[in-house]
């Protein structure tokens, strides 16, 4: 049986041309290598898999051939080129940094340096992953990097520039490389299918290049991992099941329940998705891409950014046009507020399920429709529009706001519409008037539900008595501006929980006070320095003569 080579090493590009998504980087020094403008230090620097290795390799064989095309391209035929490519080249040297990063590995290189290349001009240094040599390594680097022999070029290749200290990329000459475009992937991808005679459809070619996020060698990776479970035949729906991706069309399917106002289609789908296994995070995070590529396609403008293959992007021109501009920027707040929240809630699948709600409602004008009563009234309004078209040619009279267009149109008077239950309803909670003693209740019921995941928390909220304002606001002291912040950023879900239990309208202010009395009336914490000097001055009063002689300010 024949070895089986991996597509990232055997598809590896043997020349500048041939490198994906680099194009700018590979004129630049081709440029420089047909007019001898050779710096003696480079420093490639960007993502990983996107080709600088690849690149240091094709320049170190290119300066080096003696005989290049008139792009500058490596003839392949040299003795130089063939050495290379057997891997017998003693005029190109290359060093790991990531396991060979101490003073002596860089020594050993800088001995090599001081022996001259025997067959080409240069003697080239490829040192892979550079930001991981130690400090002393670098130092011990730095005078041979800042006069190396004529002969030296020097290529370091780093995934993190940053770690790179100044000194040394002061010496080089520096090529940001990009992260490699879905367009470019798929091309590649493509080309490499057409060459392995497996059939695949666009649409399956962009899941690859979207999971490998920029990076030609994960999606190199990706794509040898589907052909072993696909064979030669791959599709859409079996990088799906392969890669554990959620499907566009949960999206869809999503998006259309959430117009239509059904909140319990959009509840079961989402159900559907966490018995796949899929985290709520993801989900939440996939939803709000999917609001963003249907606004970018709303205007022809913005349609370029849409990064998917040709059959959904078809699909999300479709549903776009079905989505009106205000939807989609009051979904993506209500997404956004969700993924904020998700990390500090207690319970994540109920506010997945309350956002889901909140989508549902979005164009719901009044409180006492509910959505499929809604639904209901706008197909009885069509049918009465298409009945009375029927029968008479004049026009047919707008309907005022709460009457039914079929009672206008009957003999009978128009009877004044029965309430309709709020979204409130749903939630179990009704607006009402609440005593200090269910909410102490409420209030010390939450703090013991949290007892053991946040403890400071509980403690925090069981340690003062809350106090009902008007508008069923509730004050609570707090003792710094530091203390405060931190309540506000984990009182969500108390909120929520008090909603639920007392009152939707419910709100909660974290008040900062000097100091907070306990039932007594006393202080029971000594927080700000005037508190603590007049504690001291309290139990010695020579202290007090002393700051009042001195004319002290302690504030």
């Amino acid at each position: 049986m024949e070895q089986f080579v991996v597509s990232a090493i055997k598809y590896r590009p043997l020349s500048f041309s041939t490198v994906v998504g680099q194009s700018n980087i590979g004129v630049t020094l081709r440029n420089a290598i047909q007019r001898g403008h050779l710096s003696h230090a480079y420093l490639f620097c960007g993502p990983r898999g996107v080709g600088k290795t690849t690149c240091a390799r094709i320049f170190a064989k290119t300066i080096n051939c003696t005989n290049p095309n008139s792009d500058m391209e490596a003839c392949g035929q040299c003795e130089s080129c063939r050495s290379f490519a057997e891997g017998r080249s003693y005029n190109i040297h290359e060093l790991d940094a990531a396991s060979n990063n101490s003073v002596d590995d860089i020594r050993i290189l800088i001995d090599k340096v001081r022996i001259p290349p025997q067959v080409g001009k240069y003697g080239v240094y490829i040192i892979d992953e550079v930001h991981m040599l130690s400090s002393q390594a670098f130092n011990a680097f730095l005078k041979t990097l800042e006069e190396p022999p004529a002969y030296a070029v020097f290529i370091m290749a780093t995934t993190e520039k940053h770690k790179v200290i100044p000194t040394i990329l002061s010496r080089c000459q520096i090529y940001d490389f990009s992260r490699i475009t879905i367009e470019d992937a798929v091309r590649h991808l493509k080309y490499i299918a057409e060459k392995e005679g497996v059939t695949c459809d666009d649409d399956a070619l962009n899941i690859i290049a979207r999971k490998a996020d920029g990076a030609m060698r994960d999606a190199l990776s990706i794509f040898d991992r589907v052909v072993s479970f696909c064979g030669n035949n791959i599709t859409y729906a079996a990088i799906i099941d392969d890669l554990n991706i959620l499907d566009y069309d949960y999206y869809f399917k999503l998006t259309a329940a959430i117009l239509k106002h059904d909140w319990r289609e959009c509840y079961m789908i989402f159900d559907e998705i966490l018995k796949k296994g899929f985290d709520p995070q993801y989900f939440v995070s996939g939803l709000s891409a999917h609001f963003r590529d249907i606004l970018v396609c709303k205007d022809v403008q913005t349609i370029s950014l849409l990064e998917v293959g040709q059959g959904i992007a078809e699909r999300y021109k479709q549903q776009a046009a079905e989505c009106p501009a205000a939807f989609l920027y009051e979904a993506l707040n209500i997404v956004n507020r969700c993924e904020t929240a998700y990390k500090s809630s207690w319970n994540p699948r109920w506010l997945v399920e309350l956002t889901l709600l909140n989508l549902s409602y979005i164009g719901v004008e009044k409180k006492n429709e509910s959505p499929e009563e809604l639904a209901d009234q706008k197909q009885e309004a069509k049918t009465a529009v298409t009945q009375a078209s029927t029968k008479q040619e004049n026009s047919i009279p707008q309907a005022p706001k709460g009457i039914s267009l079929k009672s206008m149109l009957s003999t009978k008077p128009a009877e004044p519409p029965e309430e309709k239950p709020a979204i409130q309803d749903i939630l179990k909670t009704e607006e009402r008037n609440f005593s200090a003693e269910e909410l102490v209740k409420e209030w010390k019921t939450y703090a013991e539900s949290v007892k053991d995941k946040m403890p400071r928390l509980s403690s925090r909220l069981l340690e003062y008595t809350p106090e009902i304002t008007e508008n069923n606001t509730i004050i609570y002291p707090i003792i710094s501006e530091q203390h405060r912040e931190g309540m506000e950023k984990f009182s969500g879900d108390l909120i929520q929980y008090l909603r639920q239990n007392l009152s939707p309208s419910i709100t909660v202010e974290w008040v900062v006070k000097e100091y907070v009395p306990d039932n007594n009336g006393e202080k029971t914490r000594l927080y700000t320095q005037k508190d603590k000097i007049e504690y001291v001055v309290a139990k010695n009063s020579v202290i007090g003569d002393l700051i009042k002689d001195l004319d002290l300010d302690y504030r």
